[in-house]
């Protein structure tokens, strides 16, 4: 449909769109990059829908507040891994080098963002197939396959074919968030919903998680502000 733009300090950009799915008005505040959208039912008139925004002011400009800026890796810059923030340096060896304090790129630091991800990939792969391993043993349960992607609506997920999808950007957070989104995907194999049955078997295997849920709600976003393209 458009853009409007709510004005205020500073003024705020709002996309309008329609759905023939919408039933009421809706705004949605990206916590990736922070655009507003309202989307329309079919039938609303735009004027009723802007008027919508402006009662909605404050909301958005807290949601926008709250919102994480995208960072760019580079040398001399800092990435978390495995919940602890490490500074970017160089190394004169051919591998990228990790400490307690730092993560080292080789050749000169070129290409951060892709040698960070390619590491952290790596070692997100690795740790979820000892956490799956482990979890689903404790649930006597197979899974067939395990697969890393980037998805920014879900941390993963579970097939009725036993596939289980993780983010990689999990290994950014502190290990015990993963171990729990582990858990959490493994119950799936024997509840296929989130079900009170499903939530006892991940208390059976993992044990309490509302501390790992809470991360993930509170902090989880952040996650997804390092871009890994140079």
């Amino acid at each position: 449909m458009g853009q409007h733009i709510l004005s205020g300090n500073p003024p705020v950009p709002v996309v309008l769109r329609r759905s023939a799915r919408a039933r009421r008005f809706t705004l949605r505040v990206s916590r990736l990059d922070g655009r507003v959208t309202l989307t329309l039912p079919t039938a609303a008139s735009e004027r009723e829908g802007l008027a919508f925004v402006r009662e909605k002011e404050g909301w958005i400009r807290n949601q926008l507040e709250q919102h994480v800026p995208t960072q760019t890796l580079a040398v001399g810059g800092v990435v978390p891994f495995e919940g602890r923030p490490r500074r970017i340096s160089v190394t004169d060896g051919a591998r990228v080098v990790l400490t307690d304090n730092e993560i080292a790129l080789p050749r000169g630091g070129q290409n951060a963002g892709a040698r960070i991800k390619g590491f952290f990939r790596e070692r997100a792969r690795s740790r979820f197939a000892e956490a799956a391993h482990h979890y689903a043993g404790r649930l006597d349960r197979a899974y067939s396959a395990i697969l890393l992607k980037d998805t920014r609506s879900r941390w993963g997920s579970c097939t009725h074919d036993g596939k289980l999808m993780f983010s990689w950007r999990l290994i950014m957070a502190p290990p015990d968030v993963l171990d729990y989104v582990a858990a959490h995907e493994v119950a799936h194999l024997q509840h296929m919903d989130h079900s009170a049955a499903f939530w006892g078997a991940v208390e059976q295997i993992y044990g309490p998680c509302a501390k790992q849920r809470e991360w993930l709600r509170r902090d989880g976003a952040k996650l997804h502000a390092f871009r890994f393209e140079d």
